[in-house]
This record gives C-alpha cells, structure tokens and sequence, in this order.
C-alpha cells in the first residue's frame, strides 16, 4: 500500500482534484491503451465522490480544506484502489493512501518557523511509511516563483530533518493547467511550464531533492471541452472567498494527467503524462 500525503497552498485545487479522483470510481478513464478505475475505500473518499456528483457536476465549488477544530490530526485521510489495465500487460492494483492538508498549512512555511499546531502533522507526514508528496502550485505570473521559492525551502528543510532527503519521493505539479497561457506546455512541464515560468522554484528543488526521486507535472482536474476544442472546461464565478473554479460543461468533463503523478509516487514508474 503506498501512503502519499498532498500539499499547496490555497485555492490551487487539491480537494477538487481528490474528489475528481473519487468520481471517476464510476467511470474508466481510457487514453490510447491505457485505462484505469478508481474504488474509493473509505468513507473520507467514498464522500468525496458525493461531493464531485453533488457539488461539482452540478457546476458549484467545493469548499477548501480547512484544519478542523480537534487539530490537524483530524484532518481527511483518503483510501483509494486503482485498478491499471494496459494491454498486453497484467492488471496491476494500487492501493494508495492519501492524506489531504489544508492550504494555511503550505502558506505558513513562508516563515520559515513552523506552527506547533502543524509539527505533529509533518512529522506524520514525513514518516518513514509514507512514501511520497504531491505538491500542487498553481501560480505562475508575478511573484509566484519567488514566494514557492520561500515556502518550498521551508519543506526542503523539513525533508532533511525528519531525514527523508534520499527516500521520499516528490512529485511537483502546476495545477489547474487547462489555462490557455498553459495548456501547450502540458506535455514536457519541467522544460516548457518550470523552466520558464517556475525557474527559481525548479531550481531550489533539484539542488535539494536527489534526481530520481523529484519529477514534475501539469494536471488539471476539469481538462479542456475537447480535442478540437482546447477552451477550459473551467470558468471562475465569485465566491464566499473570492471566485470560485466550477465546471463549464459537465457532459464533458475529461481531467488531464491526474493518475500520473499518483502512478509515479506509488510505484517509482513513469505513464503517460496526459493519464
């Protein structure tokens, strides 16, 4: 079983993406010969799929995780089964543990003094039986490279103290990719999407984060309205908390790469980056 935990700052999507995840337990998600079934487990995960058929297809906004009032130590963990079946090769199963964070979490390492509400969150979540972080940043104009450059170098640090520097693997994801500006570097992130938007950030990460253990991805839990049609299957309206992401066309609702990362963090292999 692979333990995972994610993490990003406010708004770049985590919770939408899980739920994503949960929904597609009733559907297959098929590109070339690769496809793939989700079974969520738990009731953390078998809510979050309610929440994706209540609340995102019917084209509202979930709400953000938030620390509960017990502490961060009741905050969502999410139990998933992932069924792969390619041809020619034999079904694999992935029983994948995931453990959500709120977005306060990811901000407050800016500081570079941890919370010490947050200390026994990360020393669970760098824990030696958890194997891997996905990391979702979903700003790329203005200071956003230098503010990740802050907060990750918080992470970094935290990474080496709890001494998970050469076995904790890292998967680095621009959220929310279906964004014209971004949609074309979809498929070589790291060259097209990091090094030109998040340079500074790819950098602190490679200098810190052993080779083969660091990789980096573009998702996007809506996706686009079509092949022939790359618009955002997105549209912002406003919100409680300033504007909300919801789907524009639910009948086409088609995520992009959102197994991808997860594949590589559990089994240490690559799949098409598009799954």
């Amino acid at each position: 079983m692979g333990n995972i935990f994610v993490i990003g700052p406010r708004k770049s999507g985590k919770t939408t993406y899980l739920a994503g995840l949960a929904y597609w337990s009733q559907r297959k998600m098929a590109l070339k010969q690769k496809t793939f079934k989700v079974h969520p487990l738990n009731e953390d995960a078998r809510h979050l799929e309610e929440q994706a058929k209540n609340i995102i297809l019917p084209q509202a906004s979930l709400e953000g995780t938030r620390i509960p009032l017990g502490g961060v130590s009741d905050l969502p963990v999410y139990s998933f089964q992932i069924e792969v079946n390619r041809r020619l090769h034999k079904t694999e199963t992935i029983n994948l543990v995931v453990k959500d964070s709120a977005g306060e979490i990811f901000d407050g390492l800016e500081s570079g003094f941890i919370n010490y509400e947050h200390e026994d969150l990360f020393e669970e979540y760098l824990s030696r039986d958890v194997g891997g972080c996905l990391i979702f940043l979903t700003g790329w104009q203005g200071d956003s490279d230098d503010s990740y450059v802050q907060k990750l170098s918080g992470f970094t640090k935290l990474i080496d103290f709890y001494e998970r520097n050469k076995d904790l693997r890292v998967a680095v994801a621009i959220s929310k990719c279906e964004r014209g500006e971004l949609w074309p570097g979809r498929l070589d992130p790291e060259i097209d999407l990091f090094d030109v938007h998040l340079p500074q950030t790819k950098l602190l990460l490679r200098s810190e984060i052993p080779p083969e253990n660091l990789r980096f991805f573009a998702l996007s839990t809506f996706g686009v309205l079509g092949r022939n049609d790359p618009r955002p299957n997105r549209i912002n309206e406003p919100g409680w908390d300033g504007a909300m992401s919801v789907l524009r066309e639910p009948n086409k609702w088609q995520p992009y790469s959102i197994f991808s990362p997860l594949y590589w963090l559990s089994t240490g292999k690559r799949i098409g980056q598009n799954v």
